[in-house]
């Protein structure tokens, strides 16, 4: 609508679930980046926010999570996908 500000949208979770930026890379220690497998059971990606009643991880935490977990989410003007999951859906943390 003409006349009505544009306010950025953001993707708060509810309850127990998570919102994570999928990493479609991997990047090495030694700064070597590894295509990820399609066929591979697993994705990783960076939690970008938690619901109130998530535990034991973060915004910012790297973790790995099953392949068809969650939802998959663009939200408007915006290039970037996102998954919706739940914190049950979380496979480890990964530290590197």
């Amino acid at each position: 609508m003409e006349g009505t500000p544009r306010t950025e949208v953001t993707l708060e979770p509810l309850d127990d679930w998570i919102v994570v930026q999928p990493l479609d890379d991997s990047e090495t220690p030694a700064g070597l980046i590894v295509p990820a497998n399609e066929a591979a059971q697993t994705r990783s990606g960076v939690i970008a926010s938690v619901g109130p009643d998530v535990a034991d991880v973060e915004p910012g935490d790297k973790i790995l999570f099953a392949r068809n977990a969650g939802y998959e989410v663009r939200l408007i003007r915006s290039p970037h996908r996102v998954t919706v999951l739940k914190r049950e859906d979380l496979i480890a943390r990964i530290h590197d």
